[in-house]
């Protein structure tokens, strides 16, 4: 592959990502001016790259749509809050590893590695949206034993159980005010508070929050003092959390040395083949190449049984 073909790849990837950079600042304007939540349903532009974009984001959302047919994805980005449809998400990572496979390819001339990099690529952008989920997730659970109890106050001043969460939104921080904004919005268009709630259980996917969620239910069913049962749950949940993170610190040891002990691999060996690449050499062609591959698998086995022993469920 010459080099003006790799620039028309970039270029053309700079080019759909300018587009879509302009549509999300005209629609973040028009959802200010709006007051909405900044998910857009569509934009047409008027330019030839807003236009590229377009086309570019229409096609993509159309194959995830036969692809995906339980919208995985779309409720990936919902849980990660990644302002992103479908469609923009596949063209954004596109065009990301399409940059990325044309420059690994122009500095080193191999196919391989240029495959290799736009893998790497398309991986990192999975990563990142299962750890920006993994970080809500944590942020909620650490944020929900005080806003069962600021509920439960609300509660205890006489307040309905409706407005104690629009006040305990007001009080919170993200993404607990998020969480329970989108439960008072859906309640207030018609839907039971209850049902809004399990709802928000099943996108966080919070084992403590089911639980509250479910004693909220039972509550509901057969009556009972509310407030007693929110600041129960908070200082039971307050309680799990304490052994959690007292078992965090005991198994740390062992998950320092799981990574220390995988991370030593791949540095000696990019260190040798910095210092020394004739002594590797002969890893590249024939066994050593499966060599190679056999150590990989047992590296990334070793590191995944280290974290699996010392992870324990509270």
């Amino acid at each position: 592959m010459t080099l003006p073909v790799v620039a028309v790849l970039v270029g053309v990837a700079l080019m759909i990502t300018a587009g879509l950079t302009d549509r999300r600042a005209k629609q973040r304007t028009l959802d200010q001016l709006l007051s909405i939540t900044p998910f857009p349903l569509s934009s047409v532009g008027d330019d030839a790259v807003e236009g590229l974009a377009s086309r570019a984001v229409e096609l993509a959302g159309n194959v995830v749509e036969r692809v995906d047919r339980d919208r995985s994805l779309r409720h990936a980005l919902d849980r990660a809050k990644i302002p992103l449809r479908p469609g923009e998400f596949v063209v954004v990572v596109g065009c990301a590893a399409l940059s990325v496979v044309a420059v690994v390819l122009v500095t080193t001339h191999s196919s391989l590695a240029a495959v290799i990099a736009g893998l790497a690529t398309l991986a990192a952008a999975n990563f990142l949206v299962r750890r920006r989920i993994a970080k809500r997730r944590r942020a909620f659970e650490a944020q929900l034993p005080d806003a069962l109890a600021l509920v439960a106050s609300s509660l205890t001043a006489g307040h309905t159980f409706l407005r104690a969460i629009q006040m305990m939104c007001e009080e919170s921080a993200s993404p607990m005010s998020e969480e329970f904004a989108l439960v008072v919005s859906e309640t207030q268009l018609g839907s039971s508070l209850v049902d809004s709630l399990e709802r928000m259980g099943k996108r966080l996917e919070v084992r403590d929050l089911d639980m509250a969620i479910q004693a909220i239910r039972i509550q509901q069913t057969i009556g009972g003092r509310l407030a007693d049962l929110l600041h129960t749950l908070a200082d039971f949940i307050r309680a799990r959390d304490e052994v959690r993170r007292e078992v965090q610190v005991l198994t740390a040891e062992g998950r320092m040395s799981a990574y220390v002990l995988t991370g030593l691999v791949p540095f000696l060996f990019l260190t040798i083949q910095l210092l020394n690449p004739g002594y590797v050499g002969p890893l590249y062609h024939g066994w050593g190449v499966s060599i190679i591959a056999f150590s990989a698998t047992s590296v990334c086995l070793g590191l995944f049984v280290i974290l699996r022993m010392v992870k324990i469920d509270i």
